[in-house]
């Protein structure tokens, strides 16, 4: 028995989230720097010996069967993933000749900040093209993943998620209308490692539909609103500010970006914060954190903190008496990864 298996990273924006969505990005351009880490999306294939496509996501146990030449219906069951499989389907797996079972999973929910929709259509990109021996770039396949979610299925969304799972590590993204230039950086060892041990990463409890904050943030840019535009160039300026500031070690001045950055993110839209997240975020600055953001579009999900270690444990431990869950990570250099295995049963 063969299985084909992909994992694509989620990943944290520092700086810059929300300037690549359009029409901002294509009328001003968007710039974002973020870094993946060691959670992941998850997607195997198992090939069937019958004409039938099987989905089973193991996060909510859920189970799709369908014909192999049948259409597949969005009626908010797993359209996302029935969203990859067509555009698969139109474009390559008319190549193949039997059926299979895909299984998919993530290591952090949609909706809670750290890019996992987008980390799981790469994954399934990446499970596929290796089961049918395809080859592709990372652009390509982020551009794939892009179309599928954002023009497929019509997800209000930006584009760094797609191209932070495809490539991996830290990474500044510049983003316009019809191109997307993604610039690996070579963040020094020993500057990760502090980095790493000075961030704190907490979930806040709730995941959140950013679509929805999308919207007001794109309402507000399209209106003309001055200051939501004046807010959405402050972090893509800063975005620059923040990546010298990480490539130069200077990991104190990184910790007061984020601090700026975040107080800039909020004006960009009402939805972004709530009082909730203001309590969580002001305890934590009172303790001693120099500063942090929401990863993704805000509401809810996944924080982090930029803190000394000597002030993480009273962090740690008033941040949870609010309700948030501190939790573990390390930064991830790599990208989208895919392999095949052999089982063999006797």
């Amino acid at each position: 028995m063969k299985l084909f298996r992909a994992r694509a990273p989620l990943r944290i924006s520092f700086a810059g989230g929300g300037t690549d969505v359009s029409p901002y990005a294509d009328e001003r351009g968007g710039l974002v720097l973020n870094s993946t880490v060691d959670k992941y999306a998850y997607a195997t294939l198992r090939e069937s010996p019958d004409k039938l496509i099987t989905i089973k996501s193991l996060d909510y146990d859920m189970i799709a069967k369908f014909d192999l030449d049948q259409p597949l219906l969005y009626d908010g069951q797993l359209d996302l993933v029935k969203a990859a499989i067509q555009r698969l389907n139109d474009q390559e797996l008319n190549q193949a000749s039997q059926g299979f079972e895909l299984l998919l999973h993530t290591d952090a929910p949609p909706g809670s900040g750290l890019g996992s929709s987008s980390a799981l259509v790469v994954a399934i990109i990446g499970v596929f093209t290796q089961w049918l021996r395809q080859s592709r770039s990372p652009y390509e396949i982020a551009s794939l993943a892009y179309q599928i979610e954002r023009l497929d299925l019509g997800i209000k969304g930006g584009r760094q998620d797609q191209y932070a799972a495809a490539f991996g590590g830290f990474n500044l993204m510049e983003f316009s209308r019809d191109r997307v230039i993604v610039t690996p950086l070579s963040v020094p060892d020993h500057i990760i490692n502090e980095l790493q041990y000075s961030l704190m990463l907490f979930y806040t409890g709730g995941t959140r539909l950013s679509a929805h904050i999308i919207d007001h943030q794109t309402e507000g840019f399209v209106q003309k609103k001055v200051s939501v535009i004046k807010a959405m160039d402050e972090v893509k300026r800063l975005t620059t500010e923040t990546k010298k500031a990480l490539l130069d070690g200077k990991l104190e001045k990184f910790g007061y970006l984020l601090h700026e950055s975040w107080e800039s993110k909020k004006k960009m839209a009402d939805l972004i914060s709530n009082p909730h997240l203001d309590e969580i975020y002001e305890e934590a600055r009172r303790l001693g954190a120099l500063g942090g953001k929401i990863s993704g579009a805000g509401g809810g999900g996944y924080m982090f903190f930029y803190c000394p270690f000597e002030s993480q444990p009273s962090v740690t431990r008033r941040l949870e008496e609010l309700g948030a869950q501190r939790v573990g990570f390390g930064f991830e250099k790599n990208g989208l990864k895919s392999w095949e295995i052999h089982y063999d049963i006797d």
